[in-house]
Order: structure tokens, then C-alpha cells, then sequence
């Protein structure tokens, strides 16, 4: 079944998206401005990882030529265990519609609700304009992200990236191991024209969260103090990149691994960033988490939100509703819509999220209260995981665009 649906967004602005649904499958495809697409894959049920995974490379691959756009972004949320079967069948689908399947991407162990399997992939593109319009970033004979040119700007994305150099990595410290993985991104940045100060959000990806997220926090405070973003006394920008950090594990099994968005202004653009404080949220650096609520790309078509993770937590930085699934899950929508309201914008200019909860019973919850909120469609993966804190049992990161 495919459908074209016509959605109201803030102040008369129209968001397309098309949707496609057989069984427990769906794709969501939306246009972010003109040349950029979002599309998200997801998986609401039981299936076999292999069949799912084939039918809904298909359907991307197909979304892929239609729209010639090429992906800079993907992530692709499943079981560790079926990670072999996953990226078999990727390679296959892609492969039979001449798509390249040999770029950066990042395999993220996303448990799906129902057991074992395969969650869903997210994938930002743009499009095939030009022949330098899109490039392979390389950390010595091996991808590691993509760059692109969009309206002036240089964008770079870079993926899966952890402080895994030898094989002695596995006996060094988690906060080693993280120093190694910012150093590892700034270099990358570095060679790429770039600097960490330009960066405009992470994903952070920390197997056991729990155990070590204060150690977690200490190196990055410290590594973005070094980098020249940390907020000092006094200071009235706010130069930290929007973030999200969540307690789950790669293939490799190093200890901390990260994708980063990048935007280099060369000077001739429309195109600028700005970092959000919410007005419904403490600044999450006040209480030692080094990242903004979220952060704006400002270009002259479009206004692209990096929604940072997002969860039930106060004006004074203290947890809410502890033990109480569904307000959670309503308190971070109305945070997350008080954040994008900041700019125009509403829940349904959201492109692409990803949704955590901390049981698998917890997704049901969210699907019913997104479908109250009348966003039955809304264009997400849900995976189980730990968020940073024991008590709050919902999260949730989210890319969305408001049409200027």
C-alpha cells in the first residue's frame, strides 16, 4: 500500500511525506528543503530480520533512484546477533539496484520490542546534482563518512567512529577509550577542512551507560574544553553541538563509538548555525553534560532542528514522573514542542526519530500516545535501551525541518 499524505505544519507551512506500510513494515519518506530527504524504515512487529531487512532495502533503494539522492547518513538499528544477516541482505537489495553499499554506515545494537530482530534504518540523503556534490570521507583505506556541498555550505558526517586503534584497545580504560575517539574525530574533521567547534550534533553510542556515564562526562568536558567550546564564567554563546547518548553497543565492541554532523561556512552562504537553550529545560551542561538542547541550521529554504536526546527532566535538571511510563513520554513531546516551537516549528515537522525505552512494554505506551497526539505516522524507530539516568525509562532524538 503506498499513500501521499498532505500535512499542516506552523504558520501555513506544508510538509509531503509518502508513506508505504505492508504488514509490520513501513517507510516514511520526507523532503527537508529542496534537495534533502529523510527516510525511515522501521519495523513494528515480529519478522524475520533477513525478509525485512531485503523488502525494506528495496523500498529505500527504489526511493533512492526516484528522488536521485544519495545517502550521507545511515544507521541501522537491529540485534547484534543478526548483524551478519542484516548487512548480507543490505548489500544484496542495494547492490541489484546499482546503489552503492560499500559506504560509511553504523550497525547500532537497537533491540526491538518484540524480541529479536531487526528495528529499523535511518537514512539522510541528498541529492545527485552535481559530480563533487558528494564525496567518500576516508581514514586510511577505510570509509568513515561523507561530505557534501548544500547551498555555500560544506557539510560532514561522519560515522562510527571509536578509539579502537590496535588490538590492545579492549585493556584500556572506558575514559581512555573515549579521549581516543574525540581525538580520532577532530583529526578526522582536521583533514577534512573543518574543526570540532563546528560541529552541530553527535550520537553517542555507550555500551552499560549507567555504570560509567559520569566518567563519560568528565572527558568530555574536558576534551571540549581543550577543543575551545566548553562555556566558561560569563560566556553568552553557546558553542556545544546538540547530542545524543544512549546505552548500547556496537560490532566492534569498543567501548564508546560516535557519528557527528559537521558544517563548514564558507562564507558565500545563506546558510548558519545556532545552538538552543529550551525554555522548558535546564541547560544540560549545568549539570555536567556537555551538549545544547538542540541546534538550527539556518539555510535559505529551510530551517533543519538537530533535536538533542530528550527526556523528562525539569527547569532545575531533576527527573520527573519516575515509574510513570506514559507521562513520561507526554512530558518529552511537550518538551520537545516547546524546543521546536522556539523556531517555528511543531511535532509534525519531525523527519526522522529515534525512540528508547527501557522495557519493551514501554513501546506500545508511545505508540498510543503519539496516535492521541495525531501523529499516528510519525516517522520513527523504537528500540529498547538504557537512558543515562536509572529512573527515567524514556528518550527520544529527532531531526525535523520547518519550511521558511
Amino acid at each position: 500500500m503506498k499513500s501521499v499524505e498532505l500535512m499542516q505544519s506552523a504558520e501555513n507551512k506544508i510538509s509531503f511525506r509518502t508513506y508505504r506500510q505492508l504488514k509490520n513494515i513501513a517507510l516514511h519518506s520526507t523532503e527537508a528543503g529542496k534537495g534533502r530527504t529523510f527516510i525511515v524504515a522501521s519495523v513494528h512487529g515480529k519478522e524475520d530480520a533477513a525478509t525485512a531487512t531485503r523488502t525494506l532495502y528495496t523500498m529505500i533503494a527504489d526511493a533512492l533512484y526516484d528522488k536521485r539522492i544519495e545517502i550521507v547518513h545511515e544507521r541501522i538499528f537491529g540485534n547484534l546477533s543478526v548483524e551478519p544477516a542484516v548487512l548480507r541482505e543490505r548489500k544484496t537489495a542495494l547492490s541489484e539496484r546499482q546503489v552503492p553499499a560499500d559506504g560509511a554506515f553504523t550497525y547500532v545494537e537497537g533491540n526491538p520490542p518484540w524480541g529479536e530482530g531487526l528495528a529499523g534504518i535511518i537514512i539522510h540523503a541528498v541529492s545527485l546534482n552535481s559530480a563533487d556534490n558528494v564525496w567518500t570521507i576516508m581514514d586510511g583505506e577505510n570509509p568513515c563518512g561523507r561530505g557534501w556541498r548544500r547551498n555555500g555550505p560544506t557539510y560532514l558526517l561522519l560515522q562510527n567512529i571509536n578509539g579502537q586503534y590496535d588490538s590492545s584497545w579492549e585493556n584500556e580504560s572506558r575514559p581512555f577509550q573515549v579521549q581516543q575517539m574525540l581525538d580520532r574525530a577532530e583529526r578526522l574533521l582536521r583533514e577534512n577542512g573543518a574543526s570540532y567547534g563546528e560541529v552541530v550534533k553527535t550520537w553517542f553510542y555507550l555500551p552499560d551507560i549507567l555504570d560509567w556515564y559520569a566518567a563519560f562526562n568528565k572527558v568530555r568536558n574536558e576534551k571540549y574544553g581543550e577543543f575551545g567550546i566548553m562555556p566558561g564564567p560569563g560566556d553568552t554563546r553557546l558553542l556545544l553541538p546538540a547530542s545524543t547518548g544512549i546505552g548500547v553497543r556496537t560490532p566492534s565492541q569498543a567501548t564508546s563509538a560516535m557519528d557527528l554532523l559537521a558544517l563548514v561556512d564558507n562564507g558565500n552562504s545563506f546558510s548558519r548555525v545556532k545552538q538552543l537553550t529550551s525554555r522548558g529545560q535546564l541547560d544540560a551542561f549545568r549539570y555536567g553534560s556537555a551538549f545544547s538542547r538542540g541546534a538550527v541550521i539556518h539555510e535559505s529554504d529551510v530551517s533543519l532542528i538537530e533535536v538533542s536526546g530528550t527526556a523528562a527532566i525539569d527547569q532545575r535538571g531533576r527527573s520527573l514522573y519516575p515509574g510513570d511510563i506514559r507521562s513520561q513520554v507526554n512530558c518529552t513531546l511537550d518538551k520537545i514542542k516547546t524546543l521546536l516551537g522556539q523556531e517555528g516549528g511543531i511535532l509534525t515537522d519531525i523527519c526522522a526519530a529515534t525512540v528508547f525505552v527501557k522495557r519493551p512494554e514501554y513501546a506500545e505506551v508511545f505508540w498510543e500516545v503519539a496516535a492521541d497526539r495525531r501523529l499516528d505516522n510519525f516517522p520513527a524507530v523504537c528500540v529498547v535501551a538504557d537512558v543515562c539516568r536509572e529512573e527515567l525509562l524514556f528518550e527520544i532524538d529527532a531531526e525535523a525541518a520547518v519550511r521558511k
